[in-house]
């Protein structure tokens, strides 16, 4: 199965995060667009991220980041 455009929106928004520290959040302005904006609401409301407009990974939202940042790496 595909993934969905939806899903596609998250992991892009997964990919800003820096998970060198978990100290470091994102935060996305209204200028980012509107699917990025949808996205991390998407997130937010999955509790893998502490804000509708970003914030910081929760626990689970960094394993998701994890896993999103190295399957870009292997399919690099």
């Amino acid at each position: 199965m595909p993934y969905t455009r939806e899903q596609v929106e998250e992991m892009e928004i997964l990919l800003l995060f820096n998970l060198a520290s978990t100290q470091e959040g994102i935060k996305v302005h209204k200028t980012a667009g509107r699917e990025a904006m949808a996205a991390t609401e998407r997130l937010y409301n999955k509790g893998l991220i502490t804000l509708v407009d970003g914030g910081y990974l929760t626990n689970i939202g960094f394993r998701a980041a994890e896993h999103a940042q190295a399957l870009r790496t292997i399919l690099s």
